[in-house]
């Protein structure tokens, strides 16, 4: 199933309108569209993505009632989130993951946790007793990760929940925490008595049939 694309514009210091010509090249704009360029190959890679290049002069006053008033003046779907100075690639990876998120869905089953979550070891545990297949994303190391696991969850426990990991999909359907995975997967959890009765560590079985 085809995913419409996010729309991304840069305006940048150039063009002319009515006696005025911009003749100065400018730097951060030049600085701006490497970074995009770079990002969409790297952090954004598979995300479709069209990209439209305006010469900011010749048509100001489009970008003004969002908040464009300064060349370069970078804005996804109609959302302005840089103006005035060099793109910061993390701020261009987290809106245009948070577009995509709105008009895509999850398929297949993942994960999304850290190397240092013991619950997330837990939970890849659970996922190979029980022989299911999934897909890792470490949010630590991978912004991409990170910002559309915050963006996926958010709207399903709601703005205010912290969002720890793990979080974890099956079938593309938001299942919760390593808890809730074995729940679904049938997997025993038995108490750690040489960690205190409220300590709790995996021991993941298959439940009997």
């Amino acid at each position: 199933m085809s995913v419409q694309p996010v729309n991304l514009t840069l305006y940048r210091w150039a063009g002319e309108w009515g006696p005025f010509k911009i003749k100065i090249p400018c730097g951060e704009c030049s600085l701006t569209v490497d970074v995009i360029t770079d990002t969409l190959q790297t952090e954004l890679a598979g995300i479709p993505v069209v990209l439209e290049i305006r010469e900011w002069l010749n048509e100001w006053w489009k970008p003004l009632p969002k908040g464009g008033w300064h060349a370069p003046i970078v804005m996804v779907d109609s959302k302005l989130v840089s103006r005035g100075h060099a793109l910061n690639r993390g701020v261009l990876t987290e809106a245009v993951i948070g577009a995509h998120v709105v008009r895509s869905g999850v398929m297949g089953n993942h994960l999304y946790g850290k190397a240092t979550c013991q619950h997330c070891a837990h939970a890849k545990e659970y996922f190979e007793q029980a022989g299911v297949d999934y897909i890792y994303h470490e949010v630590v190391k991978d912004p991409r990760a990170l910002y559309e696991m915050l963006d996926r969850v958010k709207p399903i426990v709601g703005p205010k929940t912290p969002i720890t990991v793990p979080q974890i999909w099956i079938a593309g359907r938001y299942v919760g925490g390593a808890d809730e995975l074995a729940k679904l997967l049938q997997v025993v959890v038995e108490p750690n008595r040489d960690r205190g009765q409220n300590s709790m560590t995996a021991k993941p079985q298959l439940a009997a049939v």
